[in-house]
Parts: C-alpha cells; structure tokens; sequence
C-alpha cells in the first residue's frame, strides 16, 4: 500500500526538480538565462514550440527587462512552468 504523499509536497519537489533543470542550462555558467538556454530547457521539458515559450517565459519572469533570467527570477521562472502544465515525473 502506497504511502500519501500531499500534493503540496510533490509539488516542492517539482519545483526543485525544475530549478534544477533550468540551472542546468546555463551552460555560460554566468548565474542568467539567456534566450538560447532557456530554449535548450523547455526543449529538455518537452515543448513542442520553445521559442514561443521562451517569450512568453520571458513575459512573466523577466521582471529587470533585460532579456534574461536570472537567479533572482527564477522562482517566477519556475511558477510560470508549473502554471504552464511543465513538470519532472
């Protein structure tokens, strides 16, 4: 018999699993995300149009204006993902 787990807990875990994921890619290693690496991680996440997704990432995260994400951004990064359906299963 399978253990409860509440979704509030699973959702943390997703969340660091996907704060994992888009650090990952700064392949820079700079502490930002640019374009081309967030593209690299919705590709990773299995979007079908991460260009898209990437400007729209961009729309809701973004919140200094300059193009990229970073370390302080990408809480809302992440929420924006969760929100869009994205997950680590």
């Amino acid at each position: 018999m399978p253990l409860y787990t509440p979704k509030s807990i699973n959702l943390a875990i997703n969340e660091e699993h996907l704060k994992a994921i888009f650090k990952e890619q700064d392949t820079d290693g700079d502490g930002r995300l640019s374009k081309a690496e967030l593209s690299k991680a919705f590709e990773k996440l299995g979007s079908r149009n991460p260009g898209w997704r990437v400007r729209r990432s961009l729309h809701h995260a973004d919140t200094d204006g300059d193009g990229s994400i970073g370390l302080n951004e990408l809480e809302e990064l992440v929420k924006y993902a969760v929100k869009q359906g994205y997950g680590v299963n």
